[in-house]
Protein backbone atom coordinates (compact mmCIF):
# COMPACT_ATOMS: atom_id res chain seq x y z
CA UNK A 1 0.00 0.00 0.00
CA UNK A 2 2.90 2.37 0.56
CA UNK A 3 4.25 1.71 -3.15
CA UNK A 4 0.73 2.87 -4.36
CA UNK A 5 0.75 6.43 -1.95
CA UNK A 6 4.22 7.24 -3.12
CA UNK A 7 3.22 6.53 -6.84
CA UNK A 8 0.23 8.54 -6.26
CA UNK A 9 2.56 11.14 -4.86
CA UNK A 10 4.71 11.41 -8.28
CA UNK A 11 7.28 8.62 -7.36
CA UNK A 12 8.43 7.09 -10.44
CA UNK A 13 10.22 3.46 -10.66
CA UNK A 14 14.24 4.69 -11.23
CA UNK A 15 16.67 2.81 -12.34
CA UNK A 16 20.52 3.75 -12.44
CA UNK A 17 23.34 2.40 -13.51
CA UNK A 18 26.37 2.84 -11.36
CA UNK A 19 29.94 2.47 -12.22
CA UNK A 20 32.65 2.27 -10.01
CA UNK A 21 36.51 1.82 -9.64
CA UNK A 22 37.05 -1.86 -8.15
CA UNK A 23 39.00 -1.24 -4.70
CA UNK A 24 41.41 -4.04 -5.33
CA UNK A 25 42.12 -2.77 -8.81
CA UNK A 26 41.19 0.76 -9.75
CA UNK A 27 41.95 0.75 -13.17
CA UNK A 28 38.97 -1.42 -14.14
CA UNK A 29 35.16 -0.69 -13.60
CA UNK A 30 32.40 -2.87 -12.36
CA UNK A 31 28.63 -2.15 -12.42
CA UNK A 32 26.11 -2.59 -9.97
CA UNK A 33 22.07 -1.47 -10.74
CA UNK A 34 20.09 0.14 -8.50
CA UNK A 35 16.46 0.24 -8.60
CA UNK A 36 13.69 2.21 -6.25
CA UNK A 37 10.76 4.72 -6.39
CA UNK A 38 12.06 8.14 -5.96
CA UNK A 39 10.46 11.83 -6.98
CA UNK A 40 12.10 12.98 -10.45
CA UNK A 41 14.50 15.44 -10.78
CA UNK A 42 15.79 16.21 -7.02
CA UNK A 43 15.76 11.39 -6.93
CA UNK A 44 15.87 12.29 -3.19
CA UNK A 45 16.21 8.79 -2.80
CA UNK A 46 19.18 7.81 -4.84
CA UNK A 47 21.02 10.89 -3.56
CA UNK A 48 21.32 9.81 -0.54
CA UNK A 49 22.32 6.04 -1.85
CA UNK A 50 25.31 7.88 -3.48
CA UNK A 51 25.82 9.51 -0.20
CA UNK A 52 26.23 6.53 1.79
CA UNK A 53 27.92 5.06 -1.31
CA UNK A 54 30.72 7.62 -0.85
CA UNK A 55 30.88 7.62 3.07
CA UNK A 56 31.28 4.02 3.51
CA UNK A 57 31.99 2.23 0.69
CA UNK A 58 35.91 1.95 -0.97
CA UNK A 59 34.92 1.76 -4.33
CA UNK A 60 35.05 5.39 -5.84
CA UNK A 61 32.40 6.11 -8.02
CA UNK A 62 32.63 6.99 -11.54
CA UNK A 63 29.42 7.50 -13.26
CA UNK A 64 26.29 7.11 -12.98
CA UNK A 65 23.26 6.37 -15.98
CA UNK A 66 19.44 7.32 -14.79
CA UNK A 67 16.34 5.74 -16.13
CA UNK A 68 13.08 6.83 -15.19
CA UNK A 69 9.09 5.79 -15.50
CA UNK A 70 6.16 6.57 -14.45
CA UNK A 71 3.85 3.59 -13.42
CA UNK A 72 0.72 5.11 -12.48
CA UNK A 73 -0.52 7.19 -15.88
CA UNK A 74 -4.19 8.74 -16.94
CA UNK A 75 -6.01 6.12 -18.98
CA UNK A 76 -6.22 6.54 -22.99
CA UNK A 77 -9.26 7.99 -24.60
CA UNK A 78 -9.80 6.42 -28.12
CA UNK A 79 -12.40 7.34 -30.34
CA UNK A 80 -14.39 4.15 -31.98
CA UNK A 81 -13.87 3.96 -35.57
CA UNK A 82 -17.11 1.68 -36.23
CA UNK A 83 -20.41 1.41 -33.82
CA UNK A 84 -21.53 -2.50 -34.10
CA UNK A 85 -25.23 -3.40 -32.51
CA UNK A 86 -25.91 -6.50 -31.59
CA UNK A 87 -29.57 -7.94 -31.17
Amino acid sequence: MANLILQLRDFRLTTAEILYHMPDHPGLLQSYLWQDLDRAPEYPVLRRFLDFWQRNLDGKLHSVRLASQTLITPGELRHAAADFHIH
